[in-house]
């Protein structure tokens, strides 16, 4: 088992930044965030692995910046110029194997 905990959500005008953390018990292979508006599915919004490979979506590249601290099991997302669109709940996963683990969410709202 892998227990996740987030922090950093909040509220922001549009343009500005947020940066979120998640502390996860042990380390893992990759760990990532995912967010979730409402009336849509989860997506994937960015991940890194332990290598320090990273992968973002396309709609967040150039203003998301996600990295690890592999001392720490922790992962952040520097968030930017962001934008109404990306309000959303925010999840962090972590992958071991073929299993998904995830936290409790923290939502990040954009006002325009």
């Amino acid at each position: 088992q892998v227990q996740l905990v987030e922090s950093g959500g909040g509220l922001v005008q549009a343009g500005g930044s947020l940066r979120l953390s998640c502390v996860a018990s042990r380390s893992t292979y990759a760990m990532g965030w995912y967010r979730q508006a409402p009336g849509k599915q989860r997506e994937l919004v960015a991940i890194v692995y332990r290598t320090g490979t990273t992968n973002y979506a396309d709609s967040v590249k150039g203003r998301f910046t996600i990295s690890r601290d592999n001392a720490k099991n922790t992962v952040y997302l520097q968030m930017n110029s962001l934008k109404p669109e990306d309000t959303a709940v925010y999840y962090c996963n972590s992958k071991q194997g073929l299993v998904d683990y995830w936290g409790q969410g923290t939502q990040v709202n954009v006002s325009s």
